[in-house]
């Protein structure tokens, strides 16, 4: 049988006051610093997970106003178009206005211009067939 003598149970108080002083000096300690050490783990972990949706509400956000600054883009490339192809159509119709005009008053300038060919052969005809008849009447 076991034989307990003074020198186990001074063996065993030097354990448990050993126990009791690395309860206190050593494993109270490290356990506060793996709880410490887990909860910052934690609450980088949560930190992350608010970043990233953050992260994802901006670029979302960041995609539709990019989509809408393309759909107005594109809506002031088409004013801007409708309204070029206006004032080409404005250039077009005053060119052509123009030439019209020009066109005219060279027609004019001709009709005059005939006009006085006409009376001046009217006339240079009139000159020829007096001279004509007198040339045969007097023969």
């Amino acid at each position: 049988m076991i034989e307990l003598n003074k020198w186990f149970f001074v063996q065993l108080v030097n354990f448990l006051v050993l126990l009791i002083l690395l309860n206190f000096i050593l494993f109270r300690p490290m356990l506060n610093l793996f709880k410490q050490r887990k909860e910052s783990i934690d609450g980088a972990l949560e930190e992350a997970k608010r970043l990233n949706e953050q992260k994802d509400e901006e670029l979302k956000r960041y995609h539709q106003e990019l989509a809408e600054a393309r759909e107005k883009a594109k809506e002031i490339y088409n004013s801007l178009r409708e309204e070029g192809l206006a004032q080409q159509k404005e250039l077009i119709s005053k060119a052509h206005e123009e030439a019209m005009k020009e066109l005219e008053k060279a027609k004019e300038v001709i009709r005059q211009e005939t006009e006085k060919a006409r009376k001046a052969l009217g006339e240079d005809v009139k000159r020829f067939s007096e001279e004509i008849v007198r040339k045969l009447v007097e023969v």
